[in-house]
């Protein structure tokens, strides 16, 4: 091996670690006011909201329809539950990440409050959570869990 191969391979002088590209200002998308606003009052339309792949009666992927369920186990009326389809507008489907900076599709929100994905709502079923969070909103009664014991 030659003398300048040996001092490339090794040397961080030469050849630096680190990447020291930029990342192109125009990767950023940035989130319209007009849509923003929107997803301001979508948000707190109803106590329960739910943006996911498809609808309630039929979700169109397995996660949207896990969120689903978990909110029926839950003992959730769907008359308070306000579903979005991002699956009909590409627009809300890549501007709803954006305005929570979370990369998934369903989102759970309680009460206008971000709660999470699929994962973080069966975490929080199977934990007891999720329970108690809709109980202290006002969601669920306390009364039903006293009904389904008896």
């Amino acid at each position: 091996m030659n003398f300048f191969r040996a001092v490339t391979r090794s040397s961080s002088i030469v050849r630096p670690m680190t990447q020291t590209r930029m990342p192109s200002p125009m990767l950023a998308r940035w989130l319209s006011d007009n849509l923003r606003s929107q997803l301001d009052k979508d948000v707190k339309s109803k106590p329960v909201v739910l943006f996911m792949k498809g609808t309630a009666d039929e979700p169109m992927c397995g996660f949207s329809r896990a969120a689903v369920q978990i909110l029926q186990v839950q003992g959730v009326d769907f008359e308070k539950v306000q579903t979005f389809n991002v699956l009909a507008d590409e627009e809300l489907r890549a501007g709803i990440k954006e305005y929570t900076e979370w990369p998934t599709i369903p989102q759970v929100y309680i009460n206008g409050e971000f709660v999470g994905g699929c994962d973080i709502l069966l975490n929080m079923h199977q934990s007891g959570d999720l329970e108690d969070l809709l109980v202290k909103e006002g969601i669920v009664s306390e009364d039903l869990e006293d009904q389904d014991k008896q």
